[in-house]
């Protein structure tokens, strides 16, 4: 099947041709850098992180750009409650941010551009504007005029004349009409200015995308991305502005991520539910987040609760179970070369679901990136594999070696099976006093003198989970649950079992 992508602009599913053969330039709205990275902006980072690693599975060269906007109002107002200069500060929130992408294990994009190091660039392509027709300059200000664009409204379905309706001019405002934005605006004190035709000042917020996108992919390029709620005004504005001043279609494919809710609720500092990303971390393992976005079709608007990250949590360990299976059972090979004269009938009819997996993968992810689809293909796959494994005891070296390889390519496209980043930066002795820890937090009977003695990690396992038990057969789940997460974050990963639990190191101590 041929990949097809839901366009916004088309409002249709349609078939995916670059316009470069085998190459894909791709554009993403990025963060505005006030404050630390939440689970909202993770949802959309993840979404096109996926979507690049898929289309680098099918061949295709990716260049994946994403802005940061290091000058705004939200900035400035921030820094200057700090008592700094607003691009220290934002310097400062950009590293943070990122960082907390790469804890998540998102994967960078190739470029980042910044808002303050494209100003002449942006200069350029206002004057641009202006030169033929689409923008004016008002003392100091500048301004970009929509009825002059006829196609506006043609991404978010917009109508000009019914959003002139109620329109209103702000205040201080020298804009000639009340849909009219602003492309350069005059220096007020207290704020990062830069020198321009039209005197100091700074860009609007919406220019800066045109004109880094353009930058460094040229125009056309082939996918422009960001949340559903960018839609409008931010994506029709930057449409405006870039085919105004270059006077040729801007970008191909449009998409757009659906917006996470917290419990039911929006997301908003109103609200007080903004979880961020770096709090979220101290008590959940990355990939389990990353599941949980993964659950959700990237159009759809997924619901964070600790309920459905607990279920994510659940099914990835079933993933997980049948990957150290097969790496057990093929750890003496490393050829995927099956020669399928050796096989006996059931281990060809395994062959056929590890083939069946790949192609049902590829079918869901080739109709849109549908991801709850991908995963249940994966699923079924665990199923088919478990009840083969527990028929044969001893199967084919090679032909498990090559469902390993297979479980471990698509899945990774998920951003599934990424290396532990705790492997080579926590030591035995470490790993041991955090273990103690743990015990002294959950052992009522005992001094924490005696805990502090026990330096052996199997010693100190076995009685935390002697607790964890105990806390399970009396049903306190908020016990058991926390003792399993503590003991995550350490890199140990516990299977119940009717025969009690089983824990093992999922990294090297």
């Amino acid at each position: 099947m041929t990949l097809r992508i839901y366009n916004t602009l088309s409002r249709e599913k349609e078939l995916f041709i670059p316009l470069e053969k085998n190459r894909v330039r791709m554009y993403v709205c990025g963060m505005t850098v006030y404050s630390d990275a939440h689970i909202g902006h993770a949802r959309t980072y993840f979404a096109f992180d996926v979507i690049r690693r898929y289309l680098e599975y099918k061949g295709y060269r990716v260049t994946y750009v994403q802005n940061i906007t290091d000058v705004d109002d939200k900035i400035i107002a921030a820094a200057n409650r700090e008592g700094i200069h607003p691009l220290e500060y934002s310097k400062r929130y950009a590293e943070r941010c990122l960082k907390d992408l790469d804890n998540l294990g998102i994967r960078r994009a190739d470029i980042y551009p910044k808002a303050s190091e494209t100003i002449p660039d942006m200069i350029k392509m206002i004057q641009q504007i202006i030169d033929n027709g689409y923008g004016y300059e008002a003392n100091g200000d500048v301004y970009f005029s929509v009825e002059k664009f006829k196609e506006y409204g043609k991404l978010s379905r917009q109508n000009i004349a019914k959003m002139k309706i109620g329109a209103r001019i702000k205040p201080g405002e020298k804009k000639h009409s009340p849909l009219d934005f602003a492309l350069w605006k005059q220096a007020r004190p207290g704020e990062p200015a830069w020198d321009s035709p039209w005197g100091k000042g700074r860009p609007g917020w919406h220019i800066e995308c045109s004109t880094m996108s353009i930058k460094h992919l040229g125009v056309p390029f082939d996918i422009h991305g960001g949340g559903m709620d960018l839609c409008f005004p931010h994506h029709e504005n930057e449409i405006a502005q870039a085919e105004a001043a270059t006077g040729k279609p801007f970008a191909k494919y449009w998409i757009h991520i659906g917006l996470l809710t917290v419990n039911g609720e929006k997301m908003s500092k109103s609200l007080g539910n903004i979880v961020n990303i770096r709090d979220l971390l101290k008590k959940w393992d990355p990939e389990v987040i990353r599941f949980f976005y993964a659950q959700t079709h990237y159009r759809s608007p997924p619901d964070f609760t600790e309920k459905t990250l607990k279920n994510a949590e659940k099914s990835l360990e079933k993933i997980h179970r049948l990957k150290e299976k097969i790496e057990k059972i093929s750890k003496n090979t490393k050829t995927t070369n099956i020669n399928k004269n050796t096989l006996t009938k059931e281990e060809q009819q395994y062959l056929k679901t590890i083939n069946d997996f790949k192609k049902n993968f590829e079918k869901a992810m080739d109709d849109d990136f549908n991801t709850p689809q991908a995963i249940a293909s994966i699923f079924d796959f665990v199923n088919k594999s478990n009840q083969f494994l527990e028929k044969n005891k001893k199967p084919n070296e090679t032909l498990c070696r090559h469902a390993l390889h297979t479980l471990l390519q698509l899945g990774g496209i998920l951003t599934l099976f990424q290396t532990k980043k705790t492997k080579d930066t926590i030591s035995e002795e470490s790993v041991i006093q955090q273990l103690q820890t743990i015990l002294m937090k959950h052992e009522k009977n005992k001094e924490k003198t005696i805990i502090s003695n026990i330096k052996n990690v199997e010693i100190l396992m076995n009685k935390i989970l002697n607790i964890r038990e105990h806390a399970r057969k009396k049903k306190d789940w908020e016990t058991a649950d926390s003792i399993r997460r503590d003991l995550q974050k350490l890199g140990f990963e516990i299977q119940d079992t009717k025969h009690g639990p089983i824990w093992r190191k999922k990294i090297e101590l």
